[in-house]
């Protein structure tokens, strides 16, 4: 189950580690021909799992910044230019990274400030309301919190894809995982989010990725539309 989850994860960032080889790298064997840095990616998702299971088997997984920052700072350890700090309480305090868009652009986020004062209001404000929320909708609208919001230099979808999980499998419910099939769907409606801030289609896209998919999705006619919380 762990390789095929990391694979999935590894095949929604472009890394071009196959499924046997994501399998034998898990097993301890270097896989030749392929770049240091995508070894590692995959290395860090499979102990980012390994430790989001051990919060959630020891009742320690809570949906809060620390948690956020700590599984950050596996997720994107030596990939991002800092990693398990929110941008502008490292050293960095000037850049602000962007999300390319393909052929619609690039998606910035707010800027990045010495000690990241917006950005932990805005991360304070999307939590506390975040709990007006059941568990299922709770955990697919942090993903795309995190991911619109982008508190990190990079690892933002993945580190929130772990908190979307963490806080589903603490309430008893399966992970989500995006399978590899449907990578270019998922950028594609990711790209529409970014640019709508509407987080509807999302929202059902990660619904039906879920194994117990029918049991969470409501029929069309009380379907909801979904967004201004997330861009505050």
């Amino acid at each position: 189950m762990l390789p095929e989850f990391v694979w999935d994860a590894s095949v929604l960032e472009g890394n071009p580690f196959t499924f046997p080889e994501v399998k034998t790298l898990l097993d301890g064997v270097t896989i030749g021909g392929r770049r240091i840095s995508d070894q590692e990616q995959i290395l860090n998702l499979a102990e980012s799992s390994k430790r989001l299971l051990a919060m959630v088997k020891g009742s320690q997984f809570e949906l809060s910044k620390p948690v956020f920052t700590e599984l950050n700072g596996i997720v994107a350890r030596k990939e991002a230019l800092e990693w398990g700090v929110f941008r502008g309480e490292g050293q960095e305090t000037n850049y602000t990274p962007d999300v390319g868009l393909g052929e619609c652009g690039r998606y910035t986020p707010r800027r990045t400030l010495p000690g990241a004062p917006e950005l932990n209001r805005v991360f304070r404000e999307g939590v506390a309301a975040l709990q007006e929320c059941e568990p299922f909708e709770q955990a697919i609208a942090f993903f795309l919190f995190g991911a619109l919001q982008q508190f990190f230099f990079d690892g933002n979808k993945r580190t929130s894809r772990f908190m979307m999980n963490g806080v589903l499998m603490s309430h008893g419910i399966d992970a989500i995982s995006v399978p590899a099939a449907k990578v270019q769907e998922f950028n594609e409606k990711m790209v529409r989010f970014y640019l709508s801030k509407d987080s509807t289609e999302m929202m059902v896209f990660l619904a039906q990725c879920h194994p117990d998919a029918a049991t969470f999705l409501p029929p069309p006619e009380e379907g909801r539309r979904h967004g201004s919380g997330l861009a505050s």
